[in-house]
This record gives structure tokens, C-alpha cells and sequence, in this order.
């Protein structure tokens, strides 16, 4: 039986629901060592049997990185990543940043990953093992 854990940036002009087979404190979050991710002290939560749902009443920021394959989600507003997304073979897949869930605190100690050491091919591969599906609904 899955789980939905709520969250939103710290302006509440994003809602995210994070929908998870497990609870959530069988998840690590993966600390991310790329220059972007360690500069904003971004760590990602995610299940590839699982769901991430984005609704922001404002346009979304969408930033790219190193390899330019996945865009960082921000809030235009109060500037906070709330996730990461790629289209991985016509589908959206991402993972939130684990600082968005009300529920953060039940999470265990933090996993560090290394996706810059990986090739372009390589980052595609691991996210698409690793990230849930991800629906984005913004105002056009």
C-alpha cells in the first residue's frame, strides 16, 4: 500500500505530493556532490515505483546543469529548488528535494552520490532506475 507524503517550497506557491511504496523512513535521501547540488545543499528523495505530482499557481523555474540533460524545478517566488526532472524516453521522471516534505525529519541519514564521475548515457541510465514519474502542473 503506497503512502503520499505532502510538501511545498518555503512560499507555498508549490505543492508537491511524493507518493511512495515504502515509508518514508526506509528512504536515504542522495546528497548529490555536483558543484549545483552541494552550492544549494540539495539532497533528492525518490522510488521508481512511485509518483512525485508538482502544482504551483506560479511558472516554475527551469534551471540546467552539467550535462544540460535534467532541469532543476524553482520556485520563481522564493527561489527554492523543489525538484529535479528529465524526460527519460518520453516520460517525465524526477525526484524532489528532500527539504520540501513537511515530513523530512523521518528520513534516514542522508546517502552521498557522485553522478558527475558518470557519463551523460550513464546519468540517464541511473535516473531512469531511480526516479519516480513525475507530473508538472503549472499556469501556462
Amino acid at each position: 500500500m503506497s503512502k503520499l507524503y505532502p510538501g511545498t517550497c518555503h512560499c507555498n506557491q508549490i505543492e508537491l505530493y511524493l507518493n511512495l511504496p515504502l515509508a518514508l523512513s526506509d528512504y536515504s535521501p542522495r546528497a548529490c556532490d555536483c558543484d549545483f547540488c552541494s552550492e544549494h545543499d540539495l539532497m533528492y528523495v525518490s522510488d521508481p515505483q512511485g509518483t512525485l505530482e508538482i502544482v504551483s499557481t506560479i511558472s516554475l523555474q527551469h534551471l540546467r546543469q552539467g550535462s544540460q540533460q535534467a532541469e532543476f524545478l524553482r520556485c520563481a517566488n522564493c527561489e527554492q529548488i523543489v525538484a529535479v526532472v528529465a524526460n527519460i524516453d518520453g516520460e517525465y521522471k524526477g525526484a524532489i528535494n528532500s527539504d520540501c516534505l513537511h515530513d523530512a525529519d523521518l528520513l534516514s541519514a542522508p546517502t552521498p552520490v557522485s553522478p558527475k564521475a558518470l557519463s551523460k548515457d550513464e546519468k540517464k541510465a541511473r535516473w531512469a532506475k531511480h526516479w519516480s514519474k513525475v507530473k508538472i502542473s503549472e499556469p501556462d
